[in-house]
């Protein structure tokens, strides 16, 4: 099981507590704009070093397993 702190994390003093990969300042929204836009996860690691691919993929599996959670059965 992922622990999502070991990711990320919120602070009001980062971004005004938007979630941020932990170590950085990056939010995790920017990792879902770059693939809504098309981006790949390389693309975003490139533009984001902070961020690693650790962190990122785990962002992915956690919203992956958010929808599987959340959706109801037919």
């Amino acid at each position: 099981m992922l622990e999502p702190s070991t990711f990320f994390h919120r602070d009001k003093d980062i971004l005004g507590g938007q979630p941020v990969f932990v170590g950085t300042r990056v939010p995790v929204r920017i990792l879902f704009e770059y693939l809504e836009a098309g981006d790949s996860l390389n693309l975003f690691l490139d533009d984001f070093p902070s961020v690693s691919r650790e962190q990122a993929v785990a962002a992915l599996k956690l919203a992956r397993q958010s929808v599987f959670d959340h959706a109801r059965a037919a």
